[in-house]
């Protein structure tokens, strides 16, 4: 299992990369795991104002839907554009390739709140 230490995770699995006021968000390889083989990535939040902890879209696997938490409070910039042609890229390279949105972060001050690569290591076991 990978815990990149320059992120920052939530309890419901994603990730964070802030640069300036521009956050990168995915889910984690725990999550992706977990999910098995994503076949599907359904995100259409692009240009809304969410709050911290709404849906921002959904991702589909082989047995399962699960839903995308929003980290962060702010505004969806943009969508990772090679998902729709190959989903698979968030099994292979979660913190990579598998991106999913790029978020123009409200307050910077609550990405720091969020856990570093020790505690989530620790909750995921």
């Amino acid at each position: 299992m990978n815990f990149p230490e320059n992120l920052k995770y939530t309890k419901d699995h994603e990730w964070v990369l802030l640069e300036g006021d521009t956050a990168t968000i995915g889910i984690t390889d725990f999550a992706q795991h977990e999910l098995g083989d994503i076949v599907f990535v359904d995100i259409e939040s692009v240009g809304k104002a969410l709050d911290a902890a709404e849906i921002f879209g959904t991702v589909e696997a082989v047995k399962t839907v699960s839903d995308l938490y929003l980290p962060v409070a702010g505004t969806v910039l943009e969508l990772n554009p090679d998902l729709s042609s190959a989903p698979e890229s968030v099994n292979q390279d979660p913190y990579g390739k598998g991106w999913m949105i790029k978020v123009k972060v409200n307050d910077a001050a609550d990405v720091d709140a969020l856990m570093d690569a020790t505690a989530y290591q620790e909750m995921v076991g």
